[in-house]
């Protein structure tokens, strides 16, 4: 990944003249490299990182394992392409191990998800089980600690 990337991933919301400032280049120059990149699909969207811990929410997270038969001639790519159209999924992943793909689900309660996994999940075809692991709490996100340094309150003792 190049350096503009990165920079991007850390703040989306920097200016095309710090950006320059940063990389050693002038501004037209990253202005053309981020349009080339939202063009070619390299940049496929900007969004706030929320810590949903601090809003009075709800929502139920999940990430659910699930393993799947491959499909002639589609391999994995046409179940998680049916997965991934349901309004529940917000993420998912092919992956090695003990199952075949990784899905971060969200609902409005444990029942929601449930019954996701359940009517709509486990019934496609060509999936042979899955196992729903409920997060409870965020600790760190695409990088970003989502609390800030706690200070140690207590008083210290000297000898």
């Amino acid at each position: 990944m190049d350096e503009l990337l990165k920079l991007l991933k850390q703040n989306a919301l920097e200016s095309p003249r710090n950006l320059a400032r940063m990389l050693g280049t002038d501004e037209d120059t990253v202005k053309a490299k981020i349009d080339e990149y939202e063009r070619t699909g390299v940049i496929r969207g900007y969004q706030a990182l929320v810590n949903e811990d601090k809003l009075d929410l709800s929502r139920v997270r999940a990430v659910i394992e699930v393993k799947i038969s491959p499909e002639r001639e589609g391999g994995f790519d046409r179940v998680a392409s049916r997965i991934s159209r349901f309004p529940e999924v917000d993420s998912l992943y092919l992956m090695s191990g003990g199952y075949d793909l990784l899905v971060f689900v969200q609902g409005d309660n444990l029942r929601d998800v449930a019954l996701f996994v359940s009517e709509k999940l486990a019934t496609l075809q060509g999936v042979l089980s899955t196992a729903t692991h409920f997060m409870l709490k965020t600790y760190k996100d695409q990088g970003v600690l989502m609390e800030s340094e706690r200070r140690n309150e207590r008083l210290q003792v000297s000898p």
